[in-house]
């Protein structure tokens, strides 16, 4: 899969979670949890930023990002604009190190054991575009379905 390719996928989706942050009318909603729903858009949100930036940006944009997986869940009421500040930063640095990435890279060894197995770069890389793409659709529902 070209880098061109994953790069339009990444900024798309990223884009949409930016949308949905921001379609929340009652920004305390971002957080509300109800009816067998696990995780709020929030901390989905929180997520996402830090799966994108350990895997992505810390990988292979040498950007230093230490995660703090539990956080993602556990961190509340973090402002709208934070939220979408995160999402932006996290745009710039898909992008970016992207842009470090060769196609002959997506052949080599993802250098994180991620799964049970070792996988490619390219593998991993398709993996977390159909991973932002869930969480989105939760997100999309979660909305949807605390303005009806």
């Amino acid at each position: 899969m070209p880098i061109e390719s994953l790069k339009i996928l990444f900024n798309r989706d990223l884009n949409q979670l930016k949308t949905e942050i921001e379609l929340y009318q009652n920004e305390s909603d971002i957080w509300t949890i109800q009816k067998g729903i696990s995780n709020s858009a929030g901390n989905l949100c929180l997520h996402l930023v830090g799966n994108l930036n350990t895997y992505i940006g810390a990988q292979f944009g040498n950007t230093g990002y230490i995660r703090n997986r539990p956080l993602e869940f556990s961190l509340k009421n973090i402002p709208k604009t934070e939220l979408l500040s995160k999402i932006e930063a996290t745009i710039m640095i898909v992008d970016n190190s992207l842009t470090n990435i060769s196609e002959e890279d997506l052949k080599m060894e993802f250098p994180l054991l991620v799964f049970k197995e070792k996988t490619s770069t390219e593998f991993m890389l398709i993996h977390l575009t159909t991973h932002l793409a869930y969480h989105l659709g939760q997100i999309n529902y979660h909305r949807r379905l605390l303005e009806s």
